[in-house]
């Protein structure tokens, strides 16, 4: 039985400590990818070459592969009255920002696993249960991170995001109230996920570590 313990408990942070390291590397080669995409696009809004020429239907190609992700920041732009053309570098710092909190969203999700695992093994119900809280808290904050890519990229409703709207309504609606989104940008929800953050500080202190 010890040796059987011992191995659970060391299998348990291969998620953090070995899956994790390899995912990361790959999206963030996903997101230079995208990246120089987004470069050369912002290159041919000013470059405005031959459309009949070789680089012109290059820049179309690019163009066409880019324009679900930088309509809606050209949509920004256009309501401040921005040179629309600017719109890629847009593109750019919110997907450095998407693609660096699903990451932790991905990280918070092995971490949580991990601990579920360990304190089953350990017979710990009191941290079980805090960590059962804090897993409830992160799957709120991964549809919160769901519904904000819908509303912002071009995705077709379906019946999950229908319910990822309805689960997370009853808590960005009156946030909402109080502060309404400015241009594209929900505010709001930037509010949500800091509190259920600090929400989260909170049940790890009451359940794991008082």
């Amino acid at each position: 039985m010890r040796t059987t313990g011992l191995t659970l408990f060391r299998t348990e942070g291969m998620l953090t400590t070995v899956i994790y390291p390899i995912i990361s590397p790959v999206v963030w080669i996903a997101f230079l990818v995208f990246l120089t995409l987004l470069i050369l696009r912002l290159i041919f809004n000013y470059a405005d070459p031959n459309p009949f020429g070789a680089v012109g239907r290059f820049g179309f190609k690019i163009r066409k592969i880019t324009e679900r992700f930088v309509y809606p920041a050209a949509r920004l732009l256009a309501n401040f009255r921005v040179d629309v053309r600017l719109a890629p570098i847009v593109t750019m710092l919110i997907a450095l920002i998407l693609t660096y909190f699903a990451l932790s969203i991905l990280f918070e999700t092995f971490f949580v696993i991990e601990k579920l695992r360990e304190n089953t093994v350990n017979g710990n119900v009191k941290a079980f249960i805090g960590f059962a809280i804090y897993a409830v808290l992160d799957v709120l904050i991964l549809f919160i991170f769901i519904r904000f890519i819908s509303s912002w990229f071009v995705f077709a409703r379906n019946t999950f995001l229908g319910f990822v709207r309805r689960v997370t309504d009853p808590i960005l609606l009156p946030v909402q109230k109080l502060i309404p989104p400015i241009g594209m940008f929900d505010i709001s929800a930037m509010i949500v996920l800091i509190l259920i953050s600090l929400l989260q500080s909170v049940v790890l202190r009451i359940f794991v570590y008082s």
